[in-house]
């Protein structure tokens, strides 16, 4: 979603800020509980203004959901643009801790997603969800084709199928770190640094097992 003319005419300070504000109204209330007055409130602006900029609050939630996204996106592209000279599980490993230092370091954006994942009123929920299944598979092929045409894995491995597999490891994985049903008492929730690097090292050492040639 592109936001309007209005919006763009802004100074980037001021845009920052109304999508900060509006990504931590969706995630801490959900779509469907978002209010737009809490949002203007909080940002000393006309209620007519969101419309003037985003159409809708339905709008708004892409916008701010799009904005969000794009960084996690752009993250991961840095750590596979810098190992791109190391083995696939270097690779592995780095990238389920950079899933947690983000969640870190943003943990309103990763809010986010969680409530994407589990509140089926929100708008285009689908496709969005499809869009990002799709991100992910296609970041975990590049790093698996790498492997393949360097000989790091099995010759007749399918690589959609591990696709599948590191995708569901790092989604499941980063969910049990913040949502405690979700652990069933493995000791991932709320874990330290130290004790996710430690977990990661033998989840990689698991996928190893099963990739490697």
């Amino acid at each position: 979603m592109i936001p309007f003319k209005t919006f763009q005419n802004l100074s980037k300070d001021k845009q920052e800020r109304i999508t900060r504000i509006a990504v931590e109204e969706f995630s801490e209330k959900g779509y469907a509980q978002a209010s737009i007055n809490s949002i203007v409130s909080r940002l000393g602006i006309a209620k007519g203004s969101i419309f003037q900029y985003f159409g809708n609050k339905k709008g708004l939630f892409i916008f701010a959901f799009n904005i969000s996204m794009n960084m996690v996106k752009d993250y991961l592209r840095t750590v596979r643009d810098q190992t791109r000279s190391e083995n696939l599980f270097t690779r592995l490993e780095a990238t389920l801790l950079a899933g947690v230092i983000f969640l870190q370091k943003h943990p309103v954006i990763y809010r986010l997603y969680i409530r994407i994942m589990f509140e089926y009123e929100i708008p285009f929920r689908n496709e969005i969800l499809l869009s990002l299944r799709e991100y992910s598979l296609k970041y975990f092929r590049t790093l698996l084709t790498d492997a393949a045409a360097n000989g790091e894995i099995r010759a007749k491995l399918d690589i959609d199928k591990a696709c599948f597999v590191l995708d569901a490891v790092m989604d499941r994985f980063l969910q049990a770190k913040i949502l405690p049903h979700l652990d069933a008492g493995l000791g991932i929730y709320n874990t330290g640094e130290q004790e996710a690097r430690e977990w990661i090292k033998e989840l990689t050492d698991i996928l190893r097992t099963g990739l490697g040639i």
